[in-house]
């Protein structure tokens, strides 16, 4: 069931238009995260969301309910919704009993046990009551904020990139801990991030803004493996894109003869995998005949990164390209260079010859590859 839905949502600021047309819809009981460069939109959408701004077109409904349209506009205060920001926005000069308690209309003893039940509900100690925003971690100044917002049972509840501050490690617990007092409460969820695997971690939806528009909504799988622009691959991981021919479910590319999940689209078009698709196998492990999908290639550059390697490769000509399929003529002539990653404890060095292996479909996108999909 739909809980909020945004239509056809518009804000400009003077001559800058930030926002242009978004519809969008959350279900109820979800967590959707809204990812996108700088200047996409992202904050100026979540204000609009919050009552902080007003749309200059559009409508916004909660449970059916309009919060914002071209007659009215609910107050902020009205809406039943709960915003944490990015820096935590906690008061300094408060302690976090009075942090969190702030606007309880509870007094006496029922405000101390409300503010023990949301403390525990972020999973802080009792301890830490009596501290001064300043003398907590980050992760612990977050989890306030949260407790805060809960304070005021909302509905809805608004993140504008609160664990971006934050070391990875404590970023990546401090997100997890956050998502999984949200689900327990049943508190439908927005997140706006930079992170890419932020995004795909914690969402059931993923929006992509760009340029002030929904460039593509849906499940962080969808998005991830069928982008509907080469912006939106990119955006959301590293991406190998390459110019190929495609006919009868395949696509003939630089890196050879590859499916394709469009099997109706015929003529010149552009195709991605992404780079956990490609397997680098020393030319010694896969013999010539190791099948009509590898390539070979010339490792040109190495950047070490811990768990793995990123290995840019100079591609060297299709190990042939099958019987099966369309006539395609003869080999492709590449001077194609690629990124792929290798978790090999050993990647091969510089200037080493290597075989490519490609798993899975590619996906196509349309002739003018930042048009969308098909």
């Amino acid at each position: 069931m739909t809980f909020l839905t945004l239509h056809a949502i518009s804000k400009s600021f003077g001559g800058v238009v930030a926002l242009d047309g978004i519809d969008l819809a959350v279900p109820a009981g979800s967590r959707t995260v809204i990812v996108g460069p700088s200047a996409s939109g992202k904050t100026t959408l979540l204000r609009i969301i919050a009552g902080f701004d007003a749309p200059d077109d559009g409508v916004v409904a909660l449970d059916g309910r309009v919060l914002a349209d071209a007659l009215q506009t609910v107050p902020a205060y009205r809406r039943g919704i709960g915003y944490v920001a990015q820096d935590g926005a906690l008061f300094p000069h408060l302690t976090v009993a009075a942090n969190i308690g702030f606007g309880l209309d509870l007094q006496g003893a029922a405000r101390q046990e409300r503010i023990a039940e949301l403390l525990a509900m972020v999973e802080l100690p009792s301890s830490v009551l009596q501290r001064r925003p300043d003398q907590l971690s980050g992760g612990q100044q977050q989890r306030v904020a949260i407790a805060r917002a809960l304070a005021q049972q909302p509905r809805l509840m608004l993140l504008d990139e609160p664990f971006s501050a934050l070391d990875t490690g404590l970023r990546e617990a401090t997100r997890k801990a956050v998502g999984k007092i949200l689900s327990a409460a049943g508190i439908t969820t927005i997140l706006v991030t930079h992170d890419q695997n932020e995004a795909l971690t914690f969402a059931d939806q993923v929006a992509v803004l760009q340029n002030g528009r929904l460039a593509q909504a849906g499940s962080p799988r969808e998005v991830y493996a069928e982008p509907k622009s080469t912006a939106v691959a990119s955006y959301l991981g590293d991406a190998i894109v390459l110019d190929a021919d495609v006919a009868d479910g395949f696509a003939r590319c630089a890196l050879g003869r590859l499916r394709t999940a469009a099997s109706a689209r015929r003529g010149p078009g552009t195709v991605m995998l992404r780079p956990e698709q490609v397997r680098v196998v020393d030319v010694e492990e896969m013999p010539a005949s190791g099948g009509a999908r590898a390539v070979t290639g010339e490792v040109v550059d190495i950047d070490y990164a811990g768990a793995y390697s990123a290995l840019t490769v100079r591609l060297g000509g299709a190990n042939g390209y099958g019987d099966s399929g369309p006539a395609w003529g003869g080999p492709i002539a590449v001077a194609t260079s690629i990124v792929v990653k290798t978790f090999a404890p050993r990647p091969p060095p510089i200037g080493a010859i290597v075989r490519l292996h490609v798993e899975g479909c590619a996906h196509v996108f349309h002739a003018a590859a930042d048009d969308e999909s098909e």
